[in-house]
């Protein structure tokens, strides 16, 4: 409650962008009104609802500036979590701001890299080149003598954005407890997994290290160029980096006027991709025109490491099994395959999950395999979980939205391109490594490791469970799926051990008395009956009964 109070003024103006787009009941069913002591009678005052919902969602974002504008351009990544409608309003999400003043630049710089500018830089131009929500970009030249591009965090930005992230967090709190749907798409979790992105985002030197960690994955190849990290002028709030002079892939006519091959280009920007993607498993998230450039020698520069996704080898191998369910129109692959990369909610009704996925199916079923655009398919999949509630890894999500990027910029450089036909080699080779005598030998010593481990934490947890149910503090929830399914099968099981313990019964009993017959020489006034006739058509009548209702209850 105390940060809710420190920051009334913040919420108030959450709240009245709220109304201002058509979204006062939320501000109403939140209990802001209360909160901040506003006049109830505001909530007339919402604009008409003549704009789409994803719209009105961009518009709000852009009314409370730059926090939430970062966290919307985070969400049109999430395909899996969001309908298509609202994705497509939020890429249309600007980052451009006015930029701060020089006097604030250099005073940032001087604190960082704690000695004045002028030891530093024998050129450092005050007119930035580039300014977003975040920071702006400053053109210098080293005492050294290199050319240098300066990236400079806004002042406050740090504290601006944490502080609304908390709000943010705090209005999510309020939406799980009132709506269904903020507790089914998990709110609280999804601004705590944008948060960390952001904060990561905030941080240039985690930026510096990316830049570096891809620059690696180049080292041997001339055609893809890295722009080196001048680390002793890099901080968490200053990068350093090197200057690179190119013509971005959006200017495809001034490319195609200084005599560079588009095609050729779209082939080393595709290839650098993939080998990102499915080899390496770290790869530039935001692959935009603007962050590539063309250099003179016609090599491809990469630019603005900031997002970045990371793919682990199972999530590598999971891919490219639901890639190859999709192209071969395996529904039941695609299943096991987004089961595998997801997380599944407890209520999740598979049979409408196959019958989407057959849908999807059948939508790509004449379309050839070349021409199947890989981006596409991928968030057409994560629409499908999305829908189904099914919580996929946002690196999966982040990897989706790259290529539907990569898809975009190279229909303007080669349309006759496929992106699935230069994939191909990346598959086999993927292939290859899931089922190679290294990683099997690797995944054979990792489990047996894990095994010991188990082994040896046994007694550990043997003591702590033995203490617990000491205590009467054990606690047992079972959760099965598919229940009335069970109760049949057991009642059809109960129901055959039934019959067949009164068929033996009355063996038993039969038996008996033909064996005394037999044995006892004795008059008996029994013996003067057909007893063993009148026993067995009793048990006749009493088994035809069993059956018929064990066979009317149809769970036999």
């Amino acid at each position: 409650m105390a940060v809710r109070i420190r920051h009334t003024g913040r919420y108030r103006e959450i709240a009245m962008a709220l109304m201002r787009h058509g979204f006062g009941y939320m501000v109403e069913e939140l209990g802001l009104f209360q909160l901040l002591s506003m006049p109830r009678r505001w909530v007339k005052h919402e604009s008409p609802e003549t704009k789409t919902l994803g719209e009105r969602i961009r518009l709000v974002l852009e009314d409370l500036g730059p926090t939430f504008v970062k966290l919307g351009q985070l969400a049109s990544t999430r395909s899996d979590l969001l309908p298509d409608s609202i994705i497509q309003e939020l890429v249309k999400l600007q980052d451009q701001v006015p930029p701060f003043p020089s006097e604030a630049a250099r005073s940032i710089l001087a604190e960082e890299l704690d000695m004045p500018v002028e030891e530093i830089f024998e050129r450092f131009d005050d007119i930035p080149v580039a300014a977003a929500s975040i920071g702006q970009v400053h053109l210098g030249r080293l005492k050294s003598g290199e050319e240098v591009a300066v990236k400079i965090q806004r002042p406050g930005a740090l504290q601006t954005i944490t502080r609304d992230l908390g709000i943010l967090r705090n209005l999510m709190v309020l939406a799980e407890k009132r709506w269904e749907w903020a507790r089914r798409y998990q709110m609280v979790r999804l601004v705590e997994e944008f948060s960390k992105s952001l904060l990561a985002e905030m941080d240039y030197s985690r930026e510096g290290r990316n830049t570096e960690k891809i620059a690696l994955q180049f080292q041997n190849d001339e055609h893809i160029f890295i722009p080196q990290i001048h680390w002793q002028y890099t901080s968490s709030r200053v990068m350093t980096m090197e200057y690179v002079e190119g013509v971005t892939l959006s200017q495809s006519e001034q490319l195609e006027e200084s005599g560079f091959d588009l095609q050729l280009i779209a082939k080393r920007f595709v290839n650098a991709m993939l080998h990102q993607m499915f080899i390496e498993g770290f790869f530039h998230a935001d692959p935009h025109p603007g962050n590539l450039l063309v250099r003179k020698d016609g090599s491809l520069a990469f630019l603005d490491f900031g997002m970045v996704g990371r793919l682990s080898e199972d999530m590598k191998h999971h891919l490219s099994e639901l890639i190859i369910a999709l192209m071969r129109k395996n529904t039941d692959s695609m299943v096991r395959a987004i089961l595998r990369l997801g997380l599944l909610p407890e209520d999740n009704d598979m049979d409408s999950l196959r019958k989407d996925l057959g849908i999807l199916r059948d939508e790509y079923y004449d379309i050839p395999f070349s021409e199947i655009g890989i981006g596409k398919a991928l968030n057409d999949l994560f629409g499908v979980a999305q829908r189904h509630a099914i919580v996929m890894p946002p690196d999966l999500t982040l990897l989706g939205k790259a290529l539907l990027t990569m898809e975009g910029v190279i229909q303007k450089l080669d349309p006759s391109l496929s992106i699935i036909d230069m994939a191909e080699p990346f598959g086999r080779k993927l292939a290859r490594e899931r089922f190679s005598a290294r990683r099997l030998r690797g995944k054979l010593l990792g489990g047996a490791a894990s095994l010991a481990e188990a082994l040896l934490d046994i007694p550990a947890q043997t003591r702590q469970l033995s203490a617990l149910i000491s205590k009467g503090k054990l606690k047992v929830e079972i959760s099965v799926p598919e229940m009335e399914s069970l109760m049949r099968k057991l009642d059809q099981i109960s129901n055959r051990l039934s019959f067949s313990i009164v068929l033996l019964a009355f063996s038993i009993i039969m038996v008996g008395l033909i064996i005394g017959s037999s044995m006892n020489r004795q008059s008996s006034i029994l013996w003067h009956f057909p007893v063993i006739a009148i026993g067995f058509g009793v048990a006749f009548l009493m088994v035809v009964w069993l059956l018929y209702s064990i066979f009317k209850s149809g769970k036999f």
